[in-house]
């Protein structure tokens, strides 16, 4: 299986910027890591979205998998409490 590219938006970077640095430096990690692996074991696809999300701790990164060209990439990143509105 060939790796993925990872692809963060601008307002993604700023939502991990805000995000204390123990838990930015986790988030980072698993964010590198669904480049070589998008669906790892718990991932979940969101309803009624083409996006799916990973849980690191209490916050949650929002991504999105374009197969055809072998990227992914990340929408969002947020405290489970606000991530999703």
């Amino acid at each position: 299986m060939a790796s993925y590219r990872l692809l963060i938006k601008p307002s993604a970077l700023k939502e991990l910027e805000r995000v204390p640095r123990e838990q930015r430096r986790r988030l980072a990690t698993r964010m590198r890591q669904l480049a070589g692996q998008p669906r790892p074991p718990g991932a979940e696809k969101l309803s009624g979205h083409d996006l799916c999300r990973v849980r690191q701790g209490n916050y949650r990164i929002l991504y999105e998998i374009i197969d055809h060209d072998l990227t992914v990439l990340v929408i969002k990143i947020g405290h489970r409490r606000e991530v999703y509105r």
